[in-house]
This record gives C-alpha cells, sequence and structure tokens, in this order.
C-alpha cells in the first residue's frame, strides 16, 4: 500500500514569507509596487503578484514616478543601492535578516589586509551582493577543490588574513568539506556559519525522509538554488524528481513507488505544495496505492493546515513556552515585542490572528500587551519568533470543547467558504460546519456568510485531531421558535411590518416578517392584473406589507402588499372630477361604444351616441385602436367603479345642434345637407 509523507518544513522560510507580505501589505495601501529583480526564484509568485500590478525592474532607472521599490530577499550590491539611493525613489529592502547579517560581517570584518573567501554560486543575486561588501580582495567558491585551485593560484593566501562564510542556502555538507579544505590550506582564517538556520533543517529534514522513502518530490522553482540543493540531497538516497508545478506530476511515474516523499523549497508556496500533495494522492489513489499520512481528513480539502501537528501539542506546552509581550513597533509585515528576554521578539502577520480580516496596526499600539507562545527562538541571531494566533487557541479550543452537546452558543467569523460548508474561526480557533447546518434554508447561499458574525453550537468535538464541528442552522432555529412565540402575542391585524421575500409561487409570496411567514396572495401583489409574482417581486427583496389576517390555530399569516395610495382608482380621483378633461387613449371596442385608458388601471367607456355629432354606426368607423382623444369626464360612479367620457360634448355648439336636426329628422334637412 503507498502513501504519500510531507516534510514538516515545506514551504516558505520566514524571510521569503516577510517579502511577500510586505508587497501583498503595500499593494492594499493602493501603492503601486515595483521589485528590483523577481523578488524570489519562483515564477509562479512572481506571475501571482504581476497580476495585482507588481511590476519587476531590471535596474533603479526603470522605476516610475510613484513606485515603491522592493528590493529582493537576496539583497542587492552596494553600488546598485547607491544608484537606488540617487534615484530619490521610495524604496523598502525587503533582504532577508540572514542575508543582511552576511553583508554586516563581511562589512565589519573585511578590509585591504583581510580577504573574504565565499561559498556559494557566483552567478547568484545573493552571492554578488555579498561579494560587494568586501573591503578588500574577494574569491567564490563553490567546492573544496576550488578552494584549492585559489589558493594555488594566490599562494600568499595559506598566510594572509581571511574571513570565509557561506551563501544562505549552501550545501551542508559542502560546507563542512570546505571548512576542512581552508584548514588545511590557510593558517590565518575566521570562519562564520552563516547557511539560514531554516536551510540547514530543511536539507537535514530532506535527507532523513529520502531515506526511508521509495521515492521524493521536491517542489519549487528550477532556478532557486536552495530547492536545487534538495534534489541533490535527496537523489542521493533515492529517485527524486523536481518539479514546479502540479501539472508536472503526470510525466512522473509514480505508481511503481510505495511510499514517496515530498518537500519543498523556501520560495514554494503553501497553495503549490497543497495542490501537488492533493495531485499526488489521486495519482496514487488511481493506482490503488493510497493511504494518506498527514494529509486531509474527511471535512474537506481547504481546510488543510501545515501547523496542524504543531496545533495538537498546544495543550502540551510549559510554562516556559508562554510568555507576555510589549509591543515596540509593527511593521508593514511584522510586530516587534519586548519579552524580557536577550532575544527580540516579533510575531509575524500570520501568526498575529486566524481572522484574516484582522489588522494589528488598526488593533494595536505601542505599549500594548499580548499574550503569546514562542515558536521558534535563534540564539545566533538574537530573535525570538512568537505567535498570539497560537496562544488564543489554547483558550479557545479548551472553550470549544467544553461547549460540546450542550446549549451554549458561541460567536466566530466565517473565514473561507470551502467544498462541503464553510470555516468558522472563534477566538482564533478553527472550527468547520457542513453546509446542511450552516444556514436556515438549503436555498441561502454560503457565499452571503464570508466575513459576517455568527452564532453557532458546538455538536461534535475529536479531541485527537482538534476538529470541531458547529452548528448555525441549530441557533437560528431557537431564535427562530423564540421569534415566532413573540409574533404570536403581539401580531394584530392590520398592522405593517418589514419583511423578506423568502419563495415564490404560482399562487403568490412568501415573505418572513420575522421569524414566521406570512404569504401575499398574487391578487395582493398588484392593483393591475399579473400572471406570476415574480412580475413584482424576486427573492431576497426587502418589502413593507399589512397582515390582512391571522390564524394562531393554523398558524397561517395573510398579508397585503398593494399600497392604498398606489390604488388607481384613488390617483384617478385625486386628479379627475365631472366635467374635465382628459386625453385618452382608445383600448378597445364594443357594439355600444369604445373603452379608453384614462391612467394606467382605470378606463372610461365613450357610448356610441357619445364619439361623433352625427350618426356612428360602429366605433371602429370613427376611432382606431391606440389613437388619442380628448374627452369630457361626464360622469363617475364611485360605487361601480365606473366612468363615462363624451367626444362630442366638446364639439362646438352650433355644430351639435345641426348634428340633432339630421338625427331628427334626415328628411327635413336641405337635400344637400343630407347628403
Amino acid at each position: 500500500m503507498g502513501c504519500v509523507r510531507l516534510a514538516e518544513k515545506a514551504g516558505f522560510c520566514f524571510g521569503v514569507d516577510r517579502a511577500i507580505k510586505l508587497i501583498e501589505s503595500l499593494v492594499a495601501q493602493g501603492k503601486t509596487v515595483a521589485t528590483l529583480g523577481p523578488i524570489i526564484h519562483n515564477q509562479q509568485v512572481i506571475d501571482a503578484l504581476a497580476a495585482k500590478g507588481v511590476r519587476v525592474v531590471e535596474s533603479p532607472s526603470q522605476v516610475r514616478e510613484g513606485d515603491t521599490l522592493v528590493l529582493r530577499t537576496h539583497g542587492v550590491t552596494r553600488d546598485v543601492l547607491c544608484e537606488v539611493e540617487k534615484t530619490g525613489c521610495d524604496y523598502i529592502d525587503a533582504a532577508c535578516p540572514f542575508v543582511k547579517k552576511i553583508h554586516k560581517i563581511v562589512l565589519d570584518n573585511s578590509s585591504q589586509e583581510v580577504a573574504t573567501l565565499i561559498a556559494g554560486d557566483a552567478n547568484h543575486p545573493e552571492v554578488k551582493a555579498i561579494k560587494s561588501c568586501a573591503k578588500g580582495e574577494s574569491y567564490v567558491v563553490s567546492n573544496a577543490e576550488e578552494i584549492e585551485e585559489v589558493v594555488k593560484n594566490h599562494p600568499y593566501l595559506s598566510e594572509k588574513s581571511l574571513i570565509f562564510v557561506s551563501q544562505t542556502t549552501f550545501s551542508i555538507k559542502e560546507w563542512k568539506k570546505n571548512i576542512k579544505k581552508v584548514n588545511l590550506l590557510c593558517t590565518n582564517v575566521k570562519i562564520f556559519d552563516t547557511i539560514c538556520s531554516a536551510t540547514e533543517e530543511r536539507q537535514n529534514e530532506a535527507e532523513a525522509l529520502s531515506k526511508c522513502c521509495d521515492a521524493m518530490v521536491i517542489v519549487g522553482g528550477k532556478h532557486s538554488s536552495n530547492t536545487r540543493k534538495l534534489l541533490g540531497v535527496c537523489e542521493k538516497n533515492c529517485p527524486s524528481f523536481l518539479i514546479e508545478t502540479a501539472d508536472e506530476l503526470f510525466g512522473i511515474k509514480l505508481g511503481g513507488f510505495g511510499v514517496v516523499g515530498l518537500t519543498a523549497g523556501a520560495s514554494t508556496p503553501a497553495g503549490i505544495i497543497k495542490e501537488v500533495l492533493e495531485t499526488m494522492s489521486e495519482i496514487l489513489k488511481e493506482n490503488n496505492m493510497i493511504e494518506e499520512e498527514r494529509v486531509l481528513d474527511s471535512a474537506s480539502a481547504e481546510d488543510f493546515d501545515f501547523a496542524a501537528a504543531l496545533e495538537e501539542s498546544l495543550n502540551n506546552m510549559n510554562s516556559d513556552q508562554k510568555v507576555v509581550g510589549t509591543v515596540l513597533s509593527i511593521s508593514p509585515t511584522e510586530i516587534q515585542v519586548d519579552i524580557g528576554r536577550k532575544q527580540t521578539g516579533y510575531i509575524p502577520y500570520n501568526e498575529y490572528s486566524s481572522d484574516p480580516n484582522a489588522d494589528p496596526k488598526a488593533e494595536l499600539k505601542i505599549g500594548d500587551t499580548l499574550n503569546l507562545i514562542i515558536m521558534k527562538t535563534n540564539d545566533q541571531e538574537g530573535v525570538t519568533m512568537l505567535s498570539k494566533k497560537r496562544y488564543d487557541a489554547i483558550a479557545a479550543w479548551d472553550e470549544i470543547v467544553s461547549a460540546e452537546g450542550t446549549d451554549t452558543i458561541l460567536e466566530g467569523v466565517v473565514t473561507e467558504v470551502i467544498r462541503g460548508g464553510i470555516i468558522v474561526v472563534s477566538n482564533n480557533a478553527r472550527l468547520f460546519i457542513p453546509a446542511s447546518l450552516a444556514t436556515a434554508s438549503r436555498n441561502d447561499k454560503l457565499e452571503d456568510l464570508l466575513k459576517t458574525t455568527v452564532k453557532f453550537k458546538v455538536i461534535e468535538v475529536n479531541k485527537q485531531r482538534r476538529r470541531a464541528v458547529g452548528s448555525i442552522r441549530a441557533v437560528l432555529k431557537e431564535a427562530r421558535k423564540e421569534a415566532e412565540a413573540k409574533f404570536w402575542a403581539e401580531a394584530q391585524e392590520g398592522e405593517v411590518r418589514k419583511g423578506v421575500v423568502k419563495s415564490l409561487m404560482k399562487f403568490g409570496a412568501f415573505v418572513d416578517i420575522g421569524g414566521v411567514d406570512g404569504m401575499i396572495h398574487v391578487s395582493e401583489l398588484s392593483w393591475s392584473r399579473i400572471k406570476d409574482p415574480s412580475e413584482v417581486l424576486s427573492v431576497g427583496d426587502e418589502v413593507e406589507v399589512t397582515i390582512k389576517s391571522l390564524n394562531p390555530e393554523k398558524k397561517q399569516i395573510a398579508l397585503g402588499y398593494r399600497k392604498m395610495e398606489d390604488n388607481p382608482w384613488e390617483i384617478f380621483k385625486s386628479k379627475y372630477a365631472e366635467g374635465d378633461e382628459a386625453e385618452v387613449e382608445i383600448a378597445n371596442f364594443t357594439d355600444f361604444g369604445a373603452f379608453a385608458h384614462i391612467i394606467p388601471g382605470v378606463d372610461g367607456l365613450i357610448h356610441i351616441s357619445q364619439i361623433a355629432n352625427k350618426h356612428v354606426a360602429k366605433p371602429a368607423d370613427v376611432l382606431k385602436i391606440g389613437e388619442k382623444v380628448t374627452v369630457k369626464i361626464t360622469e363617475i360612479n364611485e360605487e361601480r367603479k365606473r366612468v363615462s367620457l363624451s367626444i362630442r360634448a366638446l364639439l362646438p355648439e352650433e355644430v351639435v345642434e345641426e348634428a340633432s336636426v339630421e338625427e331628427t329628422s334626415v328628411e327635413e334637412a336641405p337635400a344637400e345637407d343630407a347628403e
């Protein structure tokens, strides 16, 4: 049976994570950002930043007015830094603190009398930047043989004062060989171990993992030094494959291996690692060879957390790991705190809160105290990484455990909508709520809950895996019962209430009026005739309704939506009276006259005898459908809602009299008039 094993140290190192968060913070502030060269060796990350408007420039001269220039994590040469300062542009040095430390070592210890020896790749930007700090002669070597070659070509180096540093991502094994060789050939050398601790840990772990796996997959940029070093470490122990994206896995025959290890370089984002992990699992499943280790539980693939192993041990922490920190400063990527020790404490933004909307700059001020947990201490660097999020998670988790199966109602913020449900963060503790328990109705959209505060009950807890399942619907159901009881105790016919349209049927619309549903019959939706409620309302509309009738026994509520002020007859009466003139539109004909639209919803009848000042056999002989004519309102019957109109009443009096003579006796009129 095959399995996938994921290295603990896979993914972004501190320096890379710090730089990426710095750029994202600047973009979020609305600034235009340019990086001097690719910020890290990962094309997918570069492309993602480019999509947010971050440009890559090759020289300071390409920086536009208004740009904020970010210097790459590998550092820049002294000449380039001077050029940047001459341009006068706003810039931020995002060089990794470990790289800056090497710069300081070389600046402080090199001179015309003291040469500098650097172990690393001479063409790598980091090495070029380190070399530029040397005040005297300097040499770059990549292995013990090259050290021997340098000393052979410069014999005086064997007795000259030297300092020896390395690239942060240099191979640990190769570094040890180099130290032996330089000590053998040179008598006055001062050695500084400047390999990044994260690099060392990642390489050691990759080596150990590769020894117990049938194959290794290394994820990272093919031009990344630390990723290539990982490949070199692993391929000595088992077949190893370097990929940049999950798509490249399909060109590798993983089905032939039992246990496959997975690690990633310091420039590889978590999203790519997760995608690779999921794809590897699917490939192995297709070969009936999957037994996942440290992969996702049944809740959701999106609920993956690289810190799960750390969270599982939080309750076992001793008091020495819990400290109180005083805020000293707040940068775009981290919070610096004083923890009363010799090390400088810092809290990365991603360790401040599980709520992605949390803003340390808005929530904190200098002098505030925070309860923290020590994540990592680097005595050599004199820094300690801390987490407020993890500390808060302990108390929050205890609260969740104690709330399981009780009537306790907790609050949290919906941070993610994932496959099958949502993730809620309650005091920095994560909890999964299935879609079926997340809303009052299955028709409600989960996306509408995103970034909102919700109340929930805890229905299931897995203490061993630190997983909890909650229900928002359980709280909504109780709240609805309370609202329903209150409604029936207080509601009265004729009362006006506000509500939300929940659903539409052919015969009407159902409206939630505060915990209970009432129905608006289709006949009550409009003063004019409609065939379907959707002609007037849509689901989700906020409406004002009138309670027309209540039936407490059957729990039925009839609602009215039409407003009296919208009644066409009332509008007509406010505009017209008997004797007024009006312009109307002929609507249809009957044998006894023509009906005309006076205003929308109110028609009047022009009797055939009132159409013209002469005999009319059929209304269509004189009028046309859609024709607009001026009429006199001769009668308004309010009780029967009828209006009588006349065109003839507006004709000149003498013409009307002649018409009367004609109608009385056409034979009595002169021959020419009869015609």
